[in-house]
């Protein structure tokens, strides 16, 4: 209990510890199991140094101060502390506290005491323990507790609170209609308020016991970063300090234990600084005890209000003795002496605190983040706080696919979220998201249109985005957009705001982790709203991109081979030009791509993780001579602290290398992720036969690297599972209907075209009426890139294929041999190949490249009854 507590005691009533900000509360939970656990008694190197037995028939005035005053303890509270014998009194071996009526005129509309030990006892470490009867009835609220003596880290709650013990109402009902008799035990400490924390948990005795009904002992043991909580030698809480885990450079990446903390200026630097260490609970702290009437949380809670019939005759605390004992095994510390039992840090009594968690080092790439845009992130879902809802996707006739959020009777929030408490989908993980790198530029964005408003024509709409397990949050109404525009009722709205505004506003930006929308609090039933084109962007955001081989050897990573004792090297390719040769001889070995030892040279993959790929193409001259032997793709990270090794022909569609073909391999980052490897510090990538079945391999590796295939600014993904909006898939003249089909991975949607019979037709990707695209700024880097393989090959058995791009009307148009995007290599049946024609070749043949309207991929004229392919990874961009 403390001035300004008004948001300690909503939050112990409520007893949030770890939820969302903003996201409303649960009730308390009654931790109480007298079975599965024994308690134990004190050890004996408790020594006690300072005690109150209460058995004269006085005060003790050396010991206790009363403090005096009618400000209501910060919390609303309706009594006058006083000083008089009636409040406050020895008697039979007993300290009687007494809350009363006050008399009529009164400032209060009762009396009461609250004495304090301050420069009178005041301790550091130990066994505090009193042994206390509780008053009952709806508005008592009886409190044993400490703060601290110095102040050192600053005021309420900076340097700390700690509660022994605190009841409120006690035998009014609770909320489910049985008797209240709980206890609770506590912490403060943090950011000055309202941003203040606290944390702890309640206790109920054994049977039902009420703690007015009779004497029980209450305990706190207190140590250096660690202090726990006993009721009649029942261990029911434990808290410690935050517990930083680092990589292995040093840095903070998160917390292995989120304890307490502390925020405060230091004295040498003038800095604000967090700690995560024993402090503020490192000082001398002071013992206090009263007993209040009213105030915001027992007057919120149970039957609510105070009852006048309750302390029409007063209502005593009654405290039997205050013993403080020091532990004699290391005084320094308090360690050595502790009353523990098995499991006392377990899921039930470790209690979770409120720290900060630290957000990972900024790798000072700027990215972007697209968190939904038609197609669900398996990382981001989306996601309704606590009004019990599933949000749905459905197809808007304007946008395509949205998500539909409702807000029912129970107050909640909407949005998406990258916490592993709500993440279902296995392919998803929490993947907080750095915005850091773009923060002067960036901006988070949305697409929303309300269905129907809230019921409340009062309600204000609100965006809100939280970080690091809601460690800092800003919310803004939608009014405070760039747009400045209040959702209005059927309309499709773009919403911006500047990363810049919302770190002005208390968001750290750099692990960004919840995203909402809704109106405000309590006043959003009977809303009904879609939302799409959700993303964290910055213009021109190049991603990161590691080439380990394109026409000539990467310095940094070269050709490598692990053990066979072979120097693998750039060869000249009939096909390809310079590619990368490696030979197996009779010593087990695997080859691929390393850094050399003792370079330190790794690459973090992370903001690739969503969308990048591994992919290289392959020849193999020729096979091993074990026929049995299975091709292996392998990539370790970090001096092979996670590796994940499959086979080669998952990078293919389970198609096995085949010789003198050039195929190309795509690996999904998160596919590999998934399977456990580290993508933050890949340092090998390895393909190669199985471990000793490769003896006579001589293979080719060509455009091997790792990136994001999407990745290149301002292009256009004409289809990657799905057409995008404003394009269709097309059959120029026989009336079929493309089809989009589900294939194995790593390429799961893909378009397919087919050929039944007469008329003749071409196929492929049209833009819409008044729709084409502008290319024109890309011509010097850009192409028009796809993967494609024939299911069935025509009728009349193999024949040309073709590659066409036309812009609008055929105004302008380019058709060039499909073999031509791929090295001039022959189409294989079953093979997907990636194809890649140069803007420039393109231009130089002819093509307006500031309105491409038509893309084709087809089998020669004539010659295509009966051809069934597919077609995935459409893009014209930058490369």
């Amino acid at each position: 209990m403390y001035n300004s507590r008004t948001n300690k005691s909503v939050i112990t009533a409520l007893f949030i510890t770890l939820g969302l900000v903003g996201c409303g509360s649960e009730d308390v939970k009654t931790v109480s199991d007298f079975e599965s656990v024994d308690t134990t008694a004190p050890v004996d190197d408790w020594q006690l140094v300072w005690s109150d037995e209460f058995s004269g028939s006085q005060i003790d005035t050396n010991k206790w101060t009363f403090e005096v005053d009618c400000r209501g303890g910060g919390n609303q509270e309706q009594q006058c502390y006083t000083d008089s014998a009636e409040n406050a009194y020895v008697s039979d071996d007993t300290l009687k506290i007494v809350a009363l009526p006050a008399e009529e005129g009164a400032d209060l509309p009762y009396t009461s005491a609250r004495l304090n030990t301050r420069y009178n006892g005041d301790f550091k470490y130990g066994r505090i323990e009193v042994r206390a009867r509780m008053p009952r009835g709806q508005g008592t609220w009886p409190a044993i507790w400490m703060m601290p003596t110095d102040e050192v880290y600053g005021g309420w709650p900076k340097s700390g609170e700690i509660d022994i013990v605190e009841a409120v109402n006690l035998g009014a009902q609770t909320a489910e209609g049985e008797e209240e008799t709980r206890v609770y035990g506590t912490l403060h400490y943090g950011r000055d308020a309202p941003d203040n924390s606290s944390s702890g948990t309640a206790y109920a005795l054994p049977g039902g016991a009420s703690p007015a009904d009779g004497f029980h002992t209450y305990a706190i043991e207190w140590q250096e970063g660690e202090i726990r909580w006993y009721v009649d030698g029942y261990l029911y809480q434990t808290q410690t300090r935050s517990f930083v885990r680092f990589n292995s450079r040093g840095e903070a990446v998160g917390l292995r234990h989120r304890g307490w903390f502390a925020e405060y200026f230091n004295q040498a630097s003038g800095d604000l600084e967090t700690t995560w260490d024993a402090a503020p609970f490192d000082q001398r702290f002071y013992l206090i005890m009263n007993l209040a009437v009213g105030g915001t949380w027992p007057e919120n809670v149970n039957e609510t209000g105070i009852d006048a019939d309750a302390l029409a005759n007063g209502q005593t605390f009654e405290i039997d003795y205050v013993r403080v004992y020091e532990c004699g095994s290391n005084p320094q510390t308090g360690r050595g002496c502790e009353t523990v039992r098995d499991g006392y840090k377990d899921a039930e009594t470790y209690v979770e605190g409120d720290a900060p968690i630290p957000s990972p080092p900024s790798d000072g790439v700027a990215r972007n983040l697209t968190i939904f845009d038609g197609t669900p992130n398996p990382n981001w879902p989306a996601w309704d706080c606590c009004g019990g809802s599933t949000p749905e996707l459905v197809d808007d006739a304007e946008k395509g696919s949205s998500y539909r959020f409702v807000v029912g009777s129970a107050p909640t929030v909407n949005g998406f979220i990258t916490r592993s408490d709500f993440i279902t989908d296995p392919a998803g993980s929490p993947s907080p998201f750095d915005a850091s790198p773009i923060l002067e530029t960036g901006s988070i964005s949305f697409d929303i249109k309300v269905e129907s408003q809230p019921n409340d024509a009062s309600s204000v709409w609100l965006f809100k985005v939280e970080s690091n397990g809601a460690s800092t949050a800003a919310e803004l109404p939608l009014t405070d957009s760039n747009e400045g525009l209040a959702p209005a009722t059927g309309e499709w709205q773009t919403v911006t705001y500047s990363l810049q505004a919302l770190s002005d506003a208390g968001l750290d930006v750099s692990a960004i982790d919840a995203f909402m929308v809704f109106p405000a609090w309590g006043t959003g039933e009977g809303a009904q709203y879609l939302i799409t084109n959700v993303e964290i962007s910055a213009p021109e955001v190049a991603s990161p991109e590691l080439v380990l081989f394109d026409d000539s050897e990467n310095s940094d990573w070269p050709l490598w081979d692990c053990c066979g004792g072979t120097i693998p090297s750039v060869v000249e390719d009939e096909e390809r030009g310079p590619v990368g040769e490696f030979t197996i001889g009779a010593t087990p070995t695997v080859m691929g791509f390393k850094p050399a030892d003792g370079s330190g040279i790794q690459f973090d993959a992370s903001a690739l993780l969503i969308e990048g790929v591994v992919q290289f193409d392959m020849k193999v001259v020729s096979a091993p001579t074990d026929s049995s032997s299975v091709w292996k793709f392998k990539i370790e990270s970090d001096g092979a602290s996670t590796a994940v090794e499959v086979d080669l022909s998952t990078g293919n569609a389970g198609n096995e290398p085949v010789v003198g073909e050039w195929q190309t391999y795509t690996f999904s980052l998160q596919t590999l992720s998934d399977l456990g490897l580290d993508v933050s510090a890949i340092d090998v990538v390895m393909i190669f036969p199985a471990w000793g079945t490769g003896d006579g391999a001589t293979y080719r590796v060509d455009e091997a690297r790792i990136y994001n295939p999407s990745a290149g600014g301002s292009g256009l993904t004409v289809f990657e599972n799905e057409i995008v909006e404003g394009w269709s898939l097309w059959d120029c003249c026989a009336g079929t209907t493309p089809e989009v089909v589900a294939e194995d991975a790593p390429y799961g949607s893909v378009a397919e075209f087919s050929i039944p019979g007469w008329p003749e037709t071409v196929l492929g990707f049209l833009a819409d009426e008044g729709v084409s695209y502008d290319a024109s700024s890309m011509v010097a880097n850009g192409a028009i890139s796809f993967d494609m393989r024939i299911v069935t090959q025509p009728d009349g058995g193999e024949t040309s294929w073709l590659f066409k791009v036309e812009s609008t009307g055929a105004a302008t148009a380019v058709e060039l041999a499909l073999e031509s995007g791929n090295y001039d290599t022959p189409l294989v049946t079953g093979e997907w190949a990636t194809y890649h024609f140069p803007l420039q070749e393109l231009f130089d043949a002819g093509l307006d490249l500031t309105d491409i309207n038509v893309i084709m991929i087809f089998p020669a004229w004539g010659t295509g009854q009966g051809a069934v392919y597919q077609v995935d990874n459409v893009r014209i961009d930058n490369f």
